[in-house]
């Protein structure tokens, strides 16, 4: 048997650790298909000169397509054969991706929990992804569920405890970043970090409609294989799930409208994909102002952010029902620390 039918739940072992196949060197090429699947306009990553003013080298890459780059290293090894990517914690960008960089990835499996009706399970890894000089430039934490293909008995549970919110002193901002010069007028907004308040809540306005071809388009491109996402007959319904990076990135876009000058995401506290997204749903997204910080580079102050993106016809920012559980139009819902100028 020379094929990969991918793992099975029963496959994983605490504290294994795997690298994952095919480092990918990236360039900009990524950036414009990101743009081109996204309405991406943050300035940082859409003009070197603006990001020399800033302080930095050149424009780095977007933070989502590094993200988006070191998960879909993982795929084959941990979500192959995934029934849903539930949640993400602890993530930490450490240092800028820039074109020509090739990226990496190992995880390992620190958690495991069979579910009830004995079919799938739920593996928790910490993935980090490094760059050719093996500097991690991007370290997270994800969990999902998997099928079994045998039945075996269970592991012994170990459910991972996680903390629900990168501590602000420990957000590692790019080296020479500096918004003391910050151009608001290139930019897009005049929106500075004290503008906006600890419990505020934004409605980014604009919406997207799925369509299945850039969804296909956006899975190939980041090497997510799984099979959710691929295969019509891997569902019982016929239908291929949005793939939620795709879903996240579309979110993050449209956020620009209200948070434009929130240029960089920095840390990934918490994430869940509260229900599934299908072609020819439209994607609106909202956002709620957790927390802010300060930081010792120029300029630069931190937000933390929650995203929110839902389906048309959603009720205005509303999130949970009394049962606490989310409400079947919540797609996405995301929080983050970004750096904005102060």
């Amino acid at each position: 048997m020379k094929t990969n039918a991918g793992r099975f739940f029963e496959d994983y072992r605490i504290g294994e650790v795997i690298r994952h196949a095919v480092p990918r060197t990236l360039s900009g090429g990524e950036r414009a298909l990101y743009h081109a699947l996204y309405p991406a306009r943050g300035a940082l990553y859409s003009s070197d000169e603006f990001a020399r003013a800033s302080g930095l080298a050149a424009s780095p890459l977007d933070d989502l397509i590094a993200f988006h780059t070191v998960f879909g290293k993982t795929v084959p090894d941990v979500s192959l054969n995934a029934v849903a990517n539930l949640g993400y914690a602890e993530g930490r960008w450490l240092a800028p991706v820039w074109p020509g960089d090739t990226l990496r990835s190992e995880s390992e499996v620190i958690g495991l929990k069979e579910n009830s009706n004995g079919k799938s399970g739920v593996v928790w890894v910490r993935t980090r992804g490094m760059n050719q000089h093996d500097r991690v430039v991007l370290d997270y934490i994800r969990w999902v569920m998997v099928k079994k293909r045998r039945d075996v008995a269970a592991p012994a549970p170990v459910v991972p405890p996680l903390r629900p919110v990168v501590p602000a002193g420990e957000l590692v901002v790019p080296q020479g970043l500096d918004f003391s010069r910050y151009d608001f007028d290139l930019a897009g907004e005049r929106h500075r970090w004290a503008d906006y308040t600890v419990g505020e809540k934004i409605d980014h306005v604009d919406g997207v409609t799925i369509e299945e071809a850039e969804h296909m388009l956006a899975t190939r491109l980041w090497q997510n294989t799984a099979k959710v996402h691929f295969d019509a007959t891997n569902r019982e319904d016929g239908r291929r799930l949005i793939y939620g990076g795709h879903v996240i990135s579309l979110a993050r876009a449209l956020s620009f409208n209200g948070l434009a000058n929130a240029q960089m995401i920095v840390a990934l506290n918490a994430g869940a994909h509260a229900n599934p997204c299908f072609a020819g749903d439209t994607v609106r997204a909202w956002s709620e102002v957790l927390d802010r910080a300060e930081t010792a580079a120029p300029g630069v102050g931190a937000l933390r952010l929650r995203l929110v993106a839902v389906k048309e016809g959603a009720a205005p920012f509303a999130l949970k029902g009394q049962d606490g559980k989310y409400l079947p139009e919540v797609l996405l819902d995301l929080d983050y620390w970004a750096l904005v100028p102060v």
